[in-house]
């Protein structure tokens, strides 16, 4: 399968694989914006055509424990019909921040299934049933 990207500035880095059976392509930072004392925006200078049928997943790089830092919504999302930047808001528990061509990110393209919702009145029972 092909996706497609652009780059969007001059320093934009081509996603690559960290190794030949790596799940997702690395995204590199071209451009910081503080949001607050405990946010940071972090862009990656790129866009994707995600194909119809499949969703780009948006993970923090394992090194994160590094830099104290944690992916505000745990995952990103790229639908097949967005075309805007790749961006991640990280929170920032430590003073070490990412920088511009840092590596912080992964893209991840996974097939969505087809699903159809039913409403019902009960469900089966298992187990676990309603337990935590």
């Amino acid at each position: 399968m092909k996706v497609k990207f652009r780059k969007l500035c001059e320093s934009a880095v081509t996603p690559a694989k960290g190794s030949a059976h790596a799940a997702g392509f690395d995204l590199t930072i071209t451009s910081t914006q503080e949001i607050d004392h405990f946010h940071t925006r972090y862009g990656f200078g790129l866009s994707v055509e995600i194909p119809k049928g499949y969703v780009g997943l948006v993970f923090p790089r394992s090194s994160v424990y590094k830099h104290g830092m944690l992916l505000s919504n745990s995952v990103g999302v790229i639908d097949s019909d967005y075309r805007g930047e790749i961006k991640a808001v990280f929170l920032g528990v430590s003073d070490i921040q990412y920088t511009v061509g840092d590596r912080a990110c992964q893209l991840v393209t996974v097939k969505i299934p087809e699903i159809e919702l039913v409403e019902v009145e009960a469900l089966s029972s298992t187990e676990r049933g309603e337990g935590g």
